[in-house]
């Protein structure tokens, strides 16, 4: 799960999605591309970032839900405490003054 979580962080555009979603969640693809264009002038095709959002999905980074008609993207941030945790472990003897 780990690597899929790397592999998804290794691209610059996923890391915008993930910033994107982090400043407001619950975008629709519409939003995401439109803000990605506005903000950081990435003219990628709504399927390059239907794309990208399939992987960071996969990767747990992204959780999808459908209204409706519409699809809304919303940031998961577990992936991430989970690897967090696994290095910044309090109870080491190194972590003590």
């Amino acid at each position: 799960m780990a690597e899929d979580v790397f592999k998804a962080l290794a691209d610059p555009t996923r890391r915008r999605i993930l910033d994107e979603l982090a400043e407001r969640d619950g975008q629709s693809l519409f939003e995401i591309c439109t803000r990605l264009v506005t903000k950081h002038g990435l003219g990628l095709s709504r399927q390059a970032i239907s794309q990208h959002l399939a992987v960071l999905e996969a990767a747990g980074l992204v959780v999808s839900r459908r209204e409706g008609r519409y699809k809304f993207h919303d940031l998961n941030t577990q992936p991430l405490e989970r690897i967090v945790a696994r290095w910044l472990k309090s109870d080491t003897p190194e972590s003590s003054p």
